[in-house]
C-alpha cells in the first residue's frame, strides 16, 4: 500500500485564522484601552454635541 500524503494547507488555514483572530484581540485590547484613557467614545461633531446638552440639561417630566 502506498502511504497516505499528509496534506499542509488545513493547519496552515489554521494557524492563519488563529493568528488574524489573535491580531484582532490585540487590537481591541489596545483599543480599550486608549478609549479608557481618553474617555472619548469617538469624535463629536457639533451638532451631536448640541444635542447631548440638551437632552442633559432638559429635565424630565
Amino acid at each position: 500500500m502506498a502511504e497516505k500524503s499528509k496534506s499542509l494547507l488545513l493547519p496552515m488555514m489554521a494557524v492563519a485564522v488563529f493568528a488574524g483572530l489573535g491580531r484582532m484581540v490585540v487590537q481591541k485590547i489596545k483599543a480599550d484601552r486608549a478609549a479608557r484613557e481618553t474617555r472619548v467614545a469617538g469624535p463629536v461633531d457639533e451638532k451631536t454635541r448640541q444635542w447631548i446638552s440638551d437632552v442633559v440639561r432638559t429635565p424630565r417630566q
